[in-house]
């Protein structure tokens, strides 16, 4: 009896030891990341990253928005492992031509630089992924909005996923849609509503809303939801069968600065993508609470935004010895 007792007891514990070990194998790669990373690694790469950032913003205002949506595109397609930034090759098909990306992604030989500028100092240590990661911290920093501590450690993936980039959050998508994409990749209606806060920045081309402007969901008639005024605007800007690639500033107010006037805009009926609408003019939507409280108060936006920036930058990271440290952003090793 006392042996039966005794083995059953151990093999209470060998069972436990294996699930535990699973436990880390399948949750290991969000612990391993950390802010200190590389802090006996490369301790200067965040200031090296601003450094090149702010030296690009400074020939082109457009660029930081440009490398925010960079992390995000990435992040969203088989997790953040730089996949984003490979080119066509004999086993690559690039997400680059994916049709959110294609003509409209941009800011590859700003990383290109960056990468350089890391390599310079701390030769095979960084990669592409955390680049990213880094570069958008930076730039919404150095835009006028929030910081926070990024966390690190992430490898470059081998592959890329043009059939996810296809399929990733998109600008013609009502709120359902949206908030199951996000959902898809665990971040729930506040990360929905505090990421789309990045639209405070930036531009975007005709051919992404112009169906809002004559011929919303088929009617043959604009969004019911556009200010009048606001529509009038974007008409003119973008004439029916005019060119779908002329740019738009995403925040009519303050479009190079990082505040929370896309949300004003939004409660004016003045969001420029049928995306930001639709977190405003769902009727009943959960996301019309949130979008009022950023809206409200830039302190709540600016901490909602960093945090969720932090759960973005956690989805599916290649850790430990998966992946690689890529020695040009563009081509696997």
């Amino acid at each position: 009896m006392a042996y039966s007792s005794s083995s059953s007891l151990c093999s209470a514990c060998l069972a436990f030891f294996f699930f535990f070990f699973f436990t880390l194998l399948l949750h290991g790669s969000r612990a391993q990341l950390s802010s200190t990373f590389y802090a006996s690694s490369c301790s200067n790469v965040s200031a090296v990253v601003r450094n090149v950032v702010q030296q690009a913003q400074s020939s082109d205002v457009r660029i930081v928005a440009s490398l925010l949506r960079l992390h995000f595109h990435d992040c969203f397609v088989n997790g953040c492992d730089g996949s984003i930034l490979l080119d066509n090759s004999d086993s690559i098909q690039s997400e680059k031509d994916a049709t959110p990306n294609k003509n409209s992604v941009r800011g590859f030989d700003v990383v290109d630089d960056i990468k350089t500028a890391v390599e310079n100092v701390c030769p095979g240590v960084v990669s592409c992924a955390d680049i990213l990661a880094l570069a958008a911290e930076a730039s919404v920093d150095l835009a006028g909005g929030p910081t926070w501590d990024v966390l690190l450690g992430r490898r470059d993936g081998t592959t890329a996923n043009p059939t996810a980039a296809n399929n990733m959050p998109s600008p013609f998508d009502d709120l359902d849609t949206l908030k199951q994409k996000f959902s898809d990749v665990g971040l729930d209606d506040t990360d929905l509503v505090a990421l789309s806060g990045a639209h405070t920045f930036g531009r975007a081309q005709c051919r992404f809303f112009s169906s809002r402007l004559y011929n919303y969901s088929g009617t043959g008639s604009p969004d019911p939801s556009l200010d009048s005024t606001y529509l009038a605007t974007l008409q003119q800007n973008c004439p029916q069968g005019g060119d779908g690639t002329t740019l738009n500033n995403l925040d009519l107010t303050t479009p190079d600065t990082f505040d929370n006037k896309y949300f004003t805009n939004l409660q004016s009926n003045e969001g420029l993508l049928q995306s930001d609408q639709e977190l405003f003019s769902t009727s009943g939507a959960s996301t019309i609470s949130i979008v009022n409280s950023f809206a409200g108060d830039e302190s709540t936006f600016f901490q909602s935004f960093a945090s969720s920036m932090i759960n973005m930058g956690n989805i599916n990271p290649l850790t430990g010895s998966d992946g690689q440290i890529r020695s040009d952003c563009k081509k696997v090793n």
